[in-house]
């Protein structure tokens, strides 16, 4: 069977040239014939006939020679399709244009080839400016016979030849040097993914593996690898149509930067996920990093701790890890090539919803590092937790040293105002002054108090009251606190036990609340206040406090105002927090209400949502049946001392405007007043034996002896002398100086002069 075809014309353009002279000649000699004929002249006869003869004979001449050359040349491509039609060479013939005239079966099979039309249409797909190139070739072949030249392929090096043949066709053979298309050798044989790229990286060849893996072809390297990992030849995350598989890049490179890139599986020595499958379920978070820190393997652990089910390799650990006192690429460089020993770091979790922590362990593990990762988030919050805790303590202690020394000087204030406003009436122009002057020292000794309240170290009147009467008594005043645009709902439970506490400071508790709650609604709305008991069995944990299995009674302050920002209700409770502009509030409300409830022994949780409102709920431990029968009831206030009074009275304060104003205070009620800046100086006064003295008055802290050392001191020698002690601290203080000194009372700073001669009298009397 034949596959190929004979063409019944002439090969060249010198076929058509020849056709039309020789018509040309016949019709010049029929015309000249004719001319012969008519013509009467019979030398003009003889002329034209001869002419005519000889173009007649030249015509015949040339078409039978065309006759001959025409079947020598079929003669001879019959011959040449016999040569080459079963060649497993693709073999082409030409006209001197290009255009195919002949194809063998090998080049029908390879080639896109069809007979009329140009040939270098059929290697437009086979290599780069197949015209120029064939053009070249055709010209050298003329002058030389022959010509030929490698080209690169997509598929490798071919070599193109041609060979002129009779007249101007000519024989093209497409010939292989390397045959990587055939699946029985060469490359694209081979089931290990290759690549051949130029030195710009654009893909030459990619072998049938590689096409099969990626399920497409690449036109560039750099789409796979970067410049980097082909000058290391290091590990990429592959990515296939199966998902993701890790291989190590092998390069070879040839010349004129062509380069050949092999994809392997990683050598067993670096790496096998086999080899570490043991690590996997161990309780312990380990991750394998290598040269460049990103992960090979993270067994389970490590994914929980990491919040993944991803296998993580091929990800950065900085991705995911950050250091916190510097960052991580530093540390794991550091000691990239040296970590023979141990080290630790303490890193944080990226991105993270909440604060993680991580105490991260690395050493070397052959060419790569192994890291061992612990969750520190909770001895992290604890850690926090005691550092904020010593600051309070610290800022209390502070708050507490202030308050002292403001309640000395608000007591020299307010008792000189006191002895001011004894000797002016109502009617004296300066009356109203010193009033001003009281009021605005009882304002700062409320200031004072606040601080005191913070740092838990106000003076506390324990007793037991029933919750209804203490706000029974406050709804007067908290409807007028806030304002016609603020209602108050009020719940009680009727069963609801007896708290023990400072009704003065509850009262205060409350109020603090409510104004914070009605500043947190501008446009008004309702504020709930509801009272229940509840009986903590196994006790609670809501977020940092715990509070312990007890009786509470429960009072919940509820609005419905703009709510708390999640970032603020930790830092509501700190001392000077506040979301008020400049200038206005101190910042000790919500600081003063958490002192309060702490020194009264119970807690306060805050529930809040932006735009919701927000809840306080306060526990306070119920009195106790023993504490309520055993409690005494406070005496009645007795009657105002007369101003003639009798006494011997020892006063000991080392503040000279303090004890200035309490011994003028003393002797306008007639006592007679002994004074003494320190300790030293009393003793003295004492050794004198016929001195006869009534009541001390000391101060507890003072330079040198404090107030109850040298009181006892004194009472072994006049055991029936009574004691006042006035303190700008709390009377706790008094008590860690020993046992409760017998016949003593506390009288807190700061006081009034009232306050002061009516402690003295009910001493004496």
């Amino acid at each position: 069977m034949a596959h190929f075809s004979i063409l019944p014309h002439p090969m060249t353009r010198q076929p058509a040239v020849i056709s039309s002279r020789m018509i040309g000649a016949f019709l010049a000699g029929g015309l000249l014939f004719a001319a012969a004929w008519i013509t009467p002249d019979e030398t003009l006869r003889i002329i034209f006939a001869v002419t005519a003869a000889a173009l007649l004979i030249s015509a015949i001449t040339v078409w039978l020679t065309f006759l001959s050359s025409s079947w020598h040349q079929r003669i001879k491509l019959s011959e040449i399709s016999k040569f080459v039609e079963h060649d497993a060479t693709a073999s082409f013939v030409s006209d001197e244009d290009g255009t195919v005239r002949y194809l063998n079966y090998a080049g029908k099979r390879t080639f896109p080839a069809k007979i009329g039309q140009p040939l270098s249409h059929a290697f437009n797909e086979v290599f780069a400016n197949p015209s120029n190139v064939m053009h070249g070739l055709q010209i050298r072949a003329l002058r030389k016979g022959a010509a030929r030249e490698d080209v690169v392929t997509r598929k490798g090096h071919m070599r193109l030849a041609v060979h002129r043949l009779g007249g101007n066709g000519f024989l093209w053979r497409f010939e292989d040097i390397w045959e990587p298309h055939k699946a029985s050798k060469g490359s694209d044989g081979l089931s290990l993914p290759m690549v051949i790229c130029n030195a710009n990286g654009a893909v030459l060849f990619s072998n049938e593996a590689l096409r099969r893996l990626l399920g497409e072809r690449v036109k560039s390297i750099h789409t796979i690898a970067t410049e980097e990992q082909l000058e290391e030849g290091g590990l990429i995350e592959l990515q296939t149509q199966s998902g993701a598989l890790n291989c190590e890049l092998v390069v070879i490179k040839g010349l004129g930067g062509r380069q050949e890139v092999y994809f392997v599986p990683p050598r067993e020595s670096d790496f096998s996920a086999d080899k570490y499958d043991h690590l996997d379920d161990l309780p312990v978070s380990i991750l394998l990093l290598d040269k460049s820190f990103s992960v090979k393997f993270a067994n389970s652990s490590a994914r929980k701790l990491l919040k993944t089910e991803s296998s993580l390799v091929g990800i950065e650990a900085a991705g995911f890890l950050e250091g916190i006192n510097r960052p991580l690429e530093d540390w794991l460089f550091q000691g990239g090539a040296t970590f023979r020993e141990p080290r630790d770091e303490l890193l944080k979790m990226r991105a993270s919803d909440q604060e993680i922590f991580v105490h991260a362990t690395v050493l070397q593990k052959g060419a790569d590092l192994m890291m061992v990762l612990n969750d520190v988030t909770e001895l992290k919050t604890l850690e926090a937790q005691f550092v904020q805790s010593q600051k309070m303590q610290a800022i209390g202690q502070l708050a507490g040293g202030i308050a002292h020394d403001f309640n000395n000087l608000l007591t020299a204030i307010s008792g000189h105002c006191d002895l001011l406003l004894l000797r002016h009436d109502h009617n004296d122009p300066s009356y109203a002054d010193l009033e001003q002057i009281s009021q605005n020292a009882n304002r700062a000794a409320s200031l004072v108090g606040q601080l005191l309240a913070f740092s838990r170290k106000q003076t506390m009147q324990m007793q037991p009251m029933d919750l209804k009467d203490v706000f029974s008594d406050l709804t007067h005043l908290l409807n007028r606190l806030v304002g016609e645009k603020v209602s108050l709902r009020f719940g009680y439970d009727p069963e609801i036990k007896p708290v023990f506490a400072d009704k003065r400071q509850l009262e205060q508790v409350m109020m603090n609340l409510v104004v914070n709650a009605k500043e947190a609604m501008p446009d008004g709305g309702e504020i709930s206040i509801e009272t229940t008991g509840a009986t903590l069995r196994n006790g609670m944990r809501k977020g940092r406090v715990t509070i312990p299995p007890a009786d509470y009674c429960v009072i919940k302050v509820t609005d419905n105002g703009v709510g708390i920002p999640t970032d603020n209700i930790d830092k509501v409770f700190d001392p000077f927090f506040t979301d008020k502009p400049i200038g206005e509030g101190t910042g000790l409300g919500l600081a003063t209400v958490y002192g309060i409830v702490k020194q009264t022994g119970g807690y306060i949780l805050i529930d809040s949502a932006v735009g919701q409102g927000t809840c306080f709920t306060l526990y306070l431990p119920v009195a106790s049946e023993e504490t309520v029968d055993r409690f005494t009831v406070q005496p009645k206030a007795l009657e105002k001392p007369s101003p003639a009074d009798e006494g011997v009275v020892l006063l000991v304060e080392d503040e000279d405007s303090v004890r200035a104003f309490a011994s003028r205070a003393l002797r306008l009620r007639g006592y007679t007043v002994l004074e003494a800046e320190d300790a030293e100086r009393a003793k003295a006064i004492l050794d004198d034996d016929s001195l006869s003295v009534d009541v001390f008055v000391s101060d507890v802290i003072m330079p040198g002896a404090n107030g109850p050392t040298w009181v006892r001191e004194a009472l072994a020698k006049r055991p029936n002398v009574k004691v006042i002690f006035v303190s700008g601290y709390t009377e706790e203080e008094l008590s860690k100086e020993g046992e409760m000194v017998p016949n003593s009372v506390f009288l807190p700073k700061p006081f009034s002069l009232n306050d002061l001669t009516s402690t003295v009298h009910r001493q004496l009397h």
